[in-house]
């Protein structure tokens, strides 16, 4: 059998347990807290766009790699049989919309 505690003994516990219950309470109003959960939300928003943005940057790094790549040889010189039409192409594009412009005013 375990041997009977002092009425010290006791008190002790109750005093210990007491402390132990306050801090507890103490961390529940800290977390339910309005500001902190306000704090908690920001900083999810924080990392969800920061995650966000970090793939972004990386997809747009992997297109610009991919197009770079298809444009140019390993060496960095233009590849004008694929330059060619894409520039001849823009400069038609330009061309349409500068007389179509032109005809809307005139």
């Amino acid at each position: 059998m375990s041997e009977a505690r002092t009425p010290a003994q006791i008190e002790a516990d109750i005093v210990r347990r007491r402390e132990q219950l306050a801090v507890t309470l103490d961390e529940i109003g800290i977390r339910v807290h309005p500001k902190t959960i306000v704090g908690d939300a920001k900083a999810k928003v924080v990392s969800t766009v920061d995650h966000t943005v970090g793939r972004t940057a990386a997809a747009v790094s992997r297109t610009f790699s991919d197009v770079k790549a298809r444009f140019t040889h390993d060496d960095g010189a233009p590849r004008l049989e694929r330059v060619v039409p894409v520039a001849v192409v823009a400069v038609v594009l330009v061309g349409l919309l500068a007389v179509s412009t032109r005809k809307r005013k005139g």
